[in-house]
């Protein structure tokens, strides 16, 4: 059975350009063209939603000249490959608050997200200046201005970025750190996680197969027993 929700911590970037004694912009230049490659691998293997932790609420603490390299990237990746994800029915969702961002990257992650809105195929979000913890206390606060006093699970979902989408059946991160890093805690609460030793830039789709196939071995069990487990 093949995950409905994939999401990706992308991590590994920077060491793969230490690796290769570059600088580390180049393994940001690097970690763009793997997601181009992930997006259209979650789409041709039947994924329903790719999430993917582009920019953490934690990376502002990063240099200046890092930060701006990474905006530069990502407004080119909007504005080159916009039409590429509208052909393959790809609809883009930010999670995460922009509000810190560019005003030129707003418009435009604006923009290919109207264009794409109507689109079935893969629903991709990317998750930009996002940090869960973040996101909880920004749903609470909505439930409070519409005088939600007792809210349900159900409820609190509804107010989360992700609302009316399916929970992660699985979370990938790559470079073999252990640690989910702010990320997705209300929404991974039974999500299965794979790690990989490989650096995001140097993740494939058969990597993506990989994770997929360790998914598809493990017994999910959501806090229950298996039955053939039961005394």
């Amino acid at each position: 059975m093949i995950p409905v929700h994939v999401a990706i911590i992308m991590d590994g970037n920077g060491r793969w350009a230490r690796q290769k004694s570059l600088p580390r912009i180049f393994g940001h230049k690097q970690g763009v063209e793997t997601i181009k490659k992930i997006i259209k691998a979650a789409s041709n293997l039947g994924i329903k939603v790719l999430t993917l932790y582009a920019f953490s609420t934690e990376n502002w603490k990063r240099p200046v000249k890092e930060i701006e390299a990474l905006f530069s990237l990502l407004n080119i990746f909007i504005r080159e490959e916009s039409k590429e994800l509208d052909d393959l029915g790809v609809c883009l969702r930010i999670l995460g608050d922009l509000s810190k961002f560019p005003c030129n990257i707003k418009t435009e992650v604006e923009y290919i997200c109207k264009i794409t809105s109507k689109n079935t195929g893969l629903q991709l979000n990317i998750a930009l200046n996002y940090g869960a913890r973040q996101e909880l206390v920004h749903a609470f606060g909505k439930m409070l201005e519409c005088g939600i006093e007792n809210p349900t699970e159900e409820i609190v979902s509804s107010f989360l970025y992700t609302a009316g989408q399916s929970d992660p059946d699985l979370l990938i991160r790559t470079s073999g750190e252990f640690r989910i890093s702010n990320f997705l805690l209300w929404q991974i609460a039974y999500s299965e996680i794979y790690v990989t030793d490989k650096l995001w830039p140097d993740f494939t789709k058969r990597d993506l197969e990989d994770a997929i196939l360790e998914f598809q071995k493990r017994e999910r069990r959501f806090g229950g027993l298996i039955e053939s487990n039961i005394d």
